[in-house]
């Protein structure tokens, strides 16, 4: 049962993103919301149900090669749970140079797409007057977010930030609403495994998930496949490590990432490392 302080919390939050979002889309006008289906963008879309209704909220989903097929149908499956139809995108960051020289911008050139897509494929068909996305308080906070810049430039919607709602808050929310994905891992997109300056191809993209895949299929939740040419590195969660180092899961982990066709299996002992080869480039040195 909701506690009064997580029924207060949940209101709380609606009204703040109906302020938010209800000057944008007016009277009548429906708010498309750029949808994963990890726990930010299901509370958004969510929350935006609670004060717009669902027949004013639509789910878009970005289609492409960085979308592992999993988190692609998960997506579907929290929007269907919410109530709220689908629409899909097909995005072609891909084509992109800069998307696929893979600098520290990378993801505003992927945003960037996103939006143009939404913008130029879906809302005026689907009669959306205001797109929004789930950046929180937290997210705008941390420097490696090239793209909050893309949402800046196309006028997109970031209520949960606007709201003044962190991480914490936004996974309280989550179960508050009983959400499927409320206490999902982040996702970030197949991109993110690849160092920066080194090119993204749809076959490292391949590998990737292929490899995260196979290694979910075997309890790891929370994971992360690192490409480094011939060599995976894995990120796991902190209690996951002795288990995938040791007999009989050590052999189904090795066999799991060789077939996605790499040659070298190497488990970091440090653990999933959020922002891995970003955060580096773009921090201030630390000075003795």
């Amino acid at each position: 049962m909701e506690d009064v302080a997580g029924r207060e919390e949940l209101t709380e939050a609606t009204e703040a993103v109906g302020r938010v979002v209800g000057g944008r889309v007016g009277g009548a006008g429906r708010l498309g919301v750029a949808f994963s289906g990890g726990v930010d963008s299901a509370v958004l879309v969510a929350l935006a149900v609670r004060a717009l209704g669902a027949g004013r909220v639509v789910a878009v989903v970005g289609v492409s090669p960085s979308l592992a097929a999993g988190e692609r149908q998960g997506a579907h499956d929290v929007a269907a749970f919410i109530g709220v139809p689908v629409a899909e995108v097909l995005t072609r960051e891909g084509e992109r140079a800069a998307y696929r020289a893979n600098g520290p911008d990378r993801c505003y050139h992927c945003k960037d797409e996103l939006f143009t897509r939404i913008d130029a494929d879906v809302a005026g068909r689907l009669g959306l007057a205001a797109i929004a996305y789930g950046e929180n308080a937290d997210d705008a906070l941390r420097p490696d977010r090239p793209g909050s810049l893309a949402a800046t430039e196309h006028g997109v919607l970031r209520p949960l930030a606007d709201a003044g709602l962190d991480k914490a808050a936004v996974r309280r929310i989550a179960r508050a609403l009983a959400l499927p994905c409320a206490d999902k891992p982040a996702a970030p997109c197949l991109a993110s495994r690849i160092p920066h300056f080194e090119v993204v191809d749809a076959g490292k993209l391949r590998q990737v998930e292929e490899a995260e895949a196979g290694l979910r299929a075997l309890g790891f939740a929370d994971v992360r496949v690192r490409h480094h040419g011939d060599v995976a590195r894995i990120e796991l969660a902190e209690a996951d490590l002795a288990r995938a180092a040791s007999p009989p899961a050590r052999e189904l982990v090795v066999s799991a990432v060789r077939t996605a066709g790499f040659r070298f299996v190497a488990l970091d002992l440090v653990g999933i490392q959020s922002g891995a080869f970003t955060l580096p480039l773009v921090e201030a040195p630390v000075h003795a």
